[in-house]
């Protein structure tokens, strides 16, 4: 009888753990996206993509296709988002935040860009995984 109420203890207590992590990956995800949302309003590219993979393998899927790398993501944004009123003001949505992996989880959501030049609102669909300990975007489908 010691033995299982000893079994039943540490499941309990290894579920209690495993439950902890989990919410406590999705508060460092979330606070990755804060990062993104403040770096992006304040005009930042370079501080928004840090919450990228900096890598070839990164991948971005939007309106005009399959974007391979970092430094490509981040000269396309550039280029469609050269000054403060093309920016705007970024908040994100999340409508959801799912384990996939021990190392990896998917976020749903919409973005919202409040901005001089026209509003811009869309859906996004990106991967987090946990790389040298901190929390990347590896793959982001926006449209």
């Amino acid at each position: 009888m010691k033995n299982i109420l000893f079994i039943f203890g540490c499941l309990f207590v290894f579920n209690l753990h495993a439950q902890t992590s989990e919410a406590d990956d999705k508060l460092a995800i979330l606070k990755v996206m804060k990062q993104q949302e403040t770096a992006w309003s304040n005009n930042d590219l370079e501080g928004f993509m840090q919450g990228y993979w900096k890598s070839d393998s990164l991948k971005f899927y939007g309106s005009k296709g399959l974007t391979r790398g970092w430094q490509q993501t981040l000269d396309n944004y550039k280029k469609g988002y050269p000054t403060k009123d093309h920016s705007g003001t970024l908040t994100f949505t999340i409508d959801d935040i799912s384990k996939v992996s021990e190392e990896s989880y998917w976020v749903m959501g919409q973005y919202h860009l409040k901005r001089k030049v026209g509003d811009a609102n869309g859906v996004f669909f990106i991967i987090f995984k946990k790389i040298n300990d901190e929390w990347k975007i590896v793959a982001d489908m926006s449209c």
